[in-house]
């Protein structure tokens, strides 16, 4: 298939730039992926379409402040890094994805916030267009990036980071800290709003994928058969595999809730459909053609054209009935992306 296959008209004033007023008041849209017939809800209304007895499954990855300026020395040139994860067990060495990343050349000193320096280093199997590595005298905690970093917002939000986004670019069961963008689907969930599934009969659970760039490049080649995914580390805990396998085996249906949790999911399990507990990684890329083997619902936002994440849920739903959801959503002005409105596939 064409990446252009997956192309879609969308006015650039329904890329939202910032987040509702109140968390979970947002729209929510329907699509029943069989007959693609679509409705239109708020989340208020979520309680009324999952059924009891659904597993409900969130990422539960917490978003680190890893978007860092650095000034070269000498020169004083600010550069934007973006650190993505690092490259040695002590944390001196991280990969970054770098904003014009040519001019960025090894060797060279960069300067942060606290007088921190990194060099950069000439590692081809890490610097790939785009990515460089760079090494520290003394490894780079999660304190240092609460200092020096900032909000890792998407360049489709066009302002700058605020003390309003460290609290709303964050589900509200974040925990693990570990993500270079949020899994943004959970944004739209309250702490009453998963109480209230809960007392439904809605079971919930939680994995982790820490969510790196390969989610979010762009498929610059034709075909989206030749595009290849960055890998993303996964956790699946023990308690979820065996609630997951129990819910396939009883016919109950699995909701992933984001596609970070739809791609954890599938790559956990086995050709038999059994879902294996502990770490992994994964660089798997659904599109149409891919049969899933644990997932029958999905909770996810609405994506950027030509993405994989487009082209993922088109896997799940069909591209046709996507395509048409999409373009019912700008004709009822549903806002986009990360800070936008959600659907609810069934």
């Amino acid at each position: 298939m064409k990446t252009s296959d997956f192309c879609f008209d969308l006015p650039e004033e329904l890329i939202a730039q910032k987040p509702s007023k109140e968390r979970g008041h947002d729209r929510l849209m329907r699509l029943d992926r069989t007959t693609g017939a679509v409705s239109h809800h708020s989340m208020k209304e979520l309680l009324s379409l999952v059924a009891p007895g659904t597993l409900m499954v969130f990422n539960n990855s917490r978003v680190r402040r890893s978007r860092c300026y650095g000034i070269k020395d000498p020169g004083g040139h600010e550069q934007e890094f973006l650190f993505l994860h690092k490259l040695d067990s002590e944390g001196r060495v991280w990969q970054a994805m770098v904003r014009g990343a040519k001019k960025v050349k090894p060797g060279s000193v960069y300067m942060f916030g606290d007088g921190t320096q990194g060099t950069v280093l000439s590692a081809p199997e890490n610097n790939g267009s785009g990515f460089r590595a760079l090494s520290f005298a003394s490894p780079l905690t999660e304190m240092w990036f609460e200092q020096n970093g900032h909000v890792p917002l998407p360049p489709y939000i066009r302002r700058k980071d605020s003390d309003f986004d460290t609290e709303r670019y964050q589900t509200v069961y974040a925990k693990e800290t570990g993500s270079a963008a949020c899994p943004t689907a959970g944004l739209h969930f309250t702490t009453d709003m998963l109480h209230e599934l809960e007392q439904s009969g809605v079971e919930l659970c939680w994995i982790t994928l820490h969510v790196g760039l390969g989610t979010f490049l762009p498929v610059r080649s034709e075909q989206i058969e030749d595009h290849r995914m960055h890998e993303e580390s996964y956790t699946v805990p023990s308690d979820v595999a065996v609630r997951v396998n129990a819910a396939k085996k009883e016919g109950r249906p699995v909701l992933a809730v984001g596609t970070t949790s739809v791609r954890t999911l599938e790559s956990a399990a086995d050709r038999d459909g059994t879902v294996k507990a502990g770490p992994g990684s994964t660089s798997i890329f659904l599109y149409p053609g891919y049969r899933f083997k644990i997932v029958d619902q999905m909770f996810t936002n609405f994506h950027t054209p030509e993405s994989t994440l487009v082209m993922l849920v088109s896997a799940f739903a069909g591209r046709e009935h996507i395509l048409n959801a999409y373009e019912q959503a700008v004709k009822e002005r549903y806002r986009f992306f990360s800070y936008g409105d959600a659907m609810l596939i069934q």
